[in-house]
């Protein structure tokens, strides 16, 4: 039997004890995210990864085919865990290098062991081979985390958009965006681009805005308000305002905007009625 594999056989012996030791280690109280859950399912599958991480890892000391292959399905599955994408980066990496402690503490055990005859150089190989593989997982694992990372927040950038200006048809001519909450610039926007491009998609010839639910909203807001009303205009869409509050109202007159060739009614209600047979 070589060194590599009498010193792989030691190792994966430890796996089991290995990963309750991290687990005992974790700083639960002020981790966050998934090292501190308190789910019996979630802290058995939490532990069977940690478990399997070594299992792969140690692999490197037979030069087994398939690590590669293994190291990439690990990083993968974890990478792209719901509860590690919500664990902050920094307490991840950390666990990694506390991984990367815990193997290095064993192989000061494995090389002191009497019976074990091993020389300075054979420790110095093994501990740089577990450093260097240790640091590449580290960085594969992280470019993985961020492609997911990345992907979540794209999902939910999408989903604001969404949320932010739901155009809704009223009739196959007619449609209604009824503005919820505050507004301020970076909204605002979105509800503009939005807008536009769903009036566009749907071919509205119409177009309801319902202000009675923004609580307010800043003079910029204001004036994208009125951009966008000018921007349907020229796309052959009429707008019809509702529901303007005092304050909106008065932001508007501050700013000099006007409105005046603009139809606005007090409340959605009373736009639709009066205009049912005009528009």
């Amino acid at each position: 039997m070589t060194k590599y594999q009498e010193l792989y056989d030691f190792l994966i012996s430890k796996a089991t004890k290995l990963t309750e030791e991290w687990y005992e280690g974790l700083d639960k109280a002020s981790s966050g995210g998934v090292y501190t859950t308190n789910d019996p399912k979630e802290l058995a599958f939490l532990k069977s990864q940690n478990k399997k991480f070594h299992q792969i890892f140690f692999s490197v000391f037979t030069a087994e085919e398939g690590l590669l292959n293994e190291l990439e399905d690990w990083i993968v599955m974890v990478a792209s865990d719901q509860r590690h994408l919500e664990t902050s980066s920094t307490l991840i990496l950390g666990e990694f290098y506390r991984t990367r402690n815990q193997y290095l503490r064993l192989i000061d055990q494995f090389a002191a062991t009497p019976e074990n005859q091993y020389s300075p150089e054979d420790k110095e190989a093994w501990e740089k081979l577990i450093i260097g593989t240790m640091d590449k997982v580290t960085v594969w694992f992280f470019d993985e985390y961020e492609r997911h990372a990345m992907k979540k927040l794209s999902a939910h950038r999408e989903l604001i958009k969404k949320l932010s200006s739901p155009l809704i048809t009223i009739t196959k001519s007619i449609g209604l965006l009824p503005l919820i909450g505050d507004i301020d610039s970076e909204r605002a926007n979105l509800i503009l681009e939005n807008a536009l491009r769903q009036s566009n998609e749907k071919r509205l010839e119409s177009l309801y805005i319902d202000l009675s639910g923004v609580v307010t909203i800043d003079t910029m807001v204001a004036q994208q308000i009125y951009q966008l009303s000018e921007a349907l205009t020229l796309l052959g869409v009429k707008t019809i305002l509702c529901g303007i509050r005092p304050e909106i109202a008065q932001t508007a007159v501050h700013l000099g905007l006007s409105f005046e060739n603009i139809p606005t009614y007090s409340t959605l209600e009373n736009a639709l009625s009066l205009n049912a047979n005009g528009v």
